[in-house]
């Protein structure tokens, strides 16, 4: 009677190890393997250039939310926190000015740039087809005011005879589109497989459709970018509104940061609360500096990963 010998199934072959998200890169071969002393010297840098970020902004955050007595304790801005207080936010987000400012300044961001989007995403679309009715010549035109404007004078003439004074389109209109970001996005636009677009115009897919359906979903990077720029421009903007707006009731936010960094006014609604010594001036200054970057700061991160994607990929085709 023979035995059987059981044998033992051959072990699977190992996978290979799943490259880590944060993974460093493979080094090229031509290039050298760091030194201690580099690693080093590159960390001392990088963590000196991001402390020279960081505690300015930190001392505007620790200022505002300290008590008027630790501020005169530190003799004007506070490093070390004391004395935890939101006063400040609390007093300027319970109406008067600064709440005002703020609505104003985000109906703005919000309308300026779906509206600025449209204009450039349309004119970069159209600049892109090379069969479009005078491409050549409006793209041409439109390079051109890149370097050649008509002026401070002549906007505000310009502006004034529209009858967009005291309103809010005059914070919108002048610096509606950019043509930088028009030509980034059309380079970004002609970048894309025209084996696509033509297809699907041969099942009967017009311009719009094509745009909407096929080349915006490709421009996701690019779109995510320019947006944040257009967004950031409007929330920054102060120039316009100090031209053409005289109502301090419609000024945006960074307008009444301008004046409480110069000391002109106290915004309304503060007055009494500034004086009865339960709020220091200088809180008041860093808590709107605060909400004047919080925004930015917030939704910065969420774009950053479509910025090389984005900016370099639209800036280098076409």
């Amino acid at each position: 009677m023979t035995q059987r010998v059981l044998e033992r199934p051959a072990a699977p072959p190992a996978r290979a190890a799943r490259p880590s998200r944060w993974a460093a890169p493979a080094r090229p071969v031509w290039e050298e393997e760091p030194t201690r002393a580099g690693l080093t010297a590159k960390a001392v840098l990088l963590g000196g250039a991001c402390l020279a970020v960081l505690f300015p902004l930190w001392i505007v955050l620790v200022t505002s939310v300290s008590s008027k007595q630790t501020i005169t304790e530190a003799g004007g801005l506070v490093v070390v926190p004391r004395d935890f207080t939101l006063i400040a936010y609390r007093e300027l987000l319970s109406g008067g000015q600064v709440t005002r400012a703020v609505l104003v300044s985000l109906g703005v961001t919000l309308i300026g740039t779906l509206f600025s989007m449209t204009v450039s995403v349309l004119a970069a679309y159209g600049l892109s087809r090379p069969g479009s009715l005078a491409h050549r010549a409006i793209l041409f035109t439109l390079m051109g005011t890149m370097f050649f404007g008509a002026g401070l004078i002549p906007t505000y003439l310009l502006v004034q005879t529209l009858g967009l004074t005291d309103t809010y389109l005059a914070l919108i209109l002048p610096s509606a589109v950019s043509v930088f970001n028009i030509l980034v996005l059309r380079a970004f636009f002609m970048g894309i497989s025209p084996e696509l677009t033509d297809s699907a115009r041969i099942d009967g897919a017009g311009d719009l459709r094509i745009l909407w359906t096929i080349v915006m979903p490709l421009s996701r990077a690019v779109i995510a970018v320019i947006t944040l720029f257009y967004a950031v421009g409007y929330w920054s903007a102060w120039f316009n509104a100090s031209l053409y707006l005289n109502d301090q009731d419609m000024m945006p936010l960074q307008n009444v940061l301008i004046q409480l960094a110069q000391k002109q006014e106290i915004p309304v609604g503060l007055g009494q609360a500034v004086k009865a010594g339960d709020l220091s001036g200088l809180a008041v200054q860093m808590a709107v500096m605060v909400l004047a970057l919080l925004p930015v700061a917030v939704l910065s991160p969420f774009v950053q990963k479509h910025f090389k994607k984005g900016m370099l990929t639209g800036a280098v085709k076409g």
